[in-house]
């Protein structure tokens, strides 16, 4: 599976009752399902992580609902296997024939705080731990981490990619929370994102090269699944 941009458009035809406002671009963002380190409360970061029997099961759930949905004509995801694996259940339910690979799409680097977990983050790397929730938007995370802006940068880049090739369409794009919390802040300027839960739907919209929130954090699909409410919460530490 490649990493390059695919233009998929020429895969599907659109019929009447389904196709977004031509002038408008949807993007639906959704974050991984639950995985082993999310339930044990250890900070991913870059490092893989299985999905778990609830994040199958988040996945298969999302993937139903996305199919019921308006089709989309592409399926993009993070190159981390927690975001591929559920990509790959809501692509085969969506009729797209493929995942397309984007790197610019995975988890923020944590520096040293990966592998660790949250409650012990503070006292083995504080100085990291710190930076992690610093306001200080330009500072890196000790241990080869990234810094917010650098997180913001890359995530909205990638955004713009996958915009610009599919304009005027629907397209699904399978990501993290931090990727998450860093395009919602970007977007809206505002000072929290709140919590951001996993197989969680996430809708935007380029309409006349403005982004614009349509729905956030709707995990409606989950009700018989079940889901981790503390979620990801980059703004509030644990």
């Amino acid at each position: 599976m490649g990493h390059e941009w695919i233009d998929a458009e020429k895969e599907f035809k659109w019929s009447e009752d389904v196709k977004v406002e031509s002038k408008v671009t949807e993007i639906v963002l959704v974050r991984h399902g639950e995985t082993t380190w999310n339930a044990a409360g250890r900070i991913q970061g870059q490092i893989e992580s299985e999905l778990n029997e609830v994040g199958q099961k988040q996945a298969g759930a999302i993937a139903e609902r996305l199919g019921k949905e308006a089709r989309p004509v592409a399926v993009y995801s993070s190159d981390l296997k927690r975001a591929k694996d559920t990509a790959l259940m809501i692509a085969k339910t969506c009729f797209c024939p493929e995942v397309t690979e984007v790197p610019d799409l995975k988890e923020r680097h944590v520096g040293s705080l990966q592998g660790l977990y949250w409650t012990e983050g503070a006292e083995k790397e504080p100085e990291a731990y710190s930076a992690f929730f610093s306001s200080q938007n330009d500072l890196e995370i000790p241990g080869g981490g990234e810094s917010f802006d650098q997180l913001c940068d890359r995530s909205m880049n990638a955004l713009e990619k996958i915009a610009k090739k599919h304009k005027g369409k629907r397209v699904i794009v399978v990501t993290h929370g931090g990727v998450l919390r860093a395009i919602y802040l970007r977007i809206t300027q505002a000072s929290s994102a709140g919590k951001l839960l996993n197989a969680s739907v996430n809708v935007v919209h380029l309409r006349d090269k403005k982004w614009i929130i349509d729905s956030w954090s709707d995990v409606s699909h989950l009700s018989s699944v079940g889901f981790l409410q503390r979620g990801f919460d980059g703004d509030a530490k644990p």
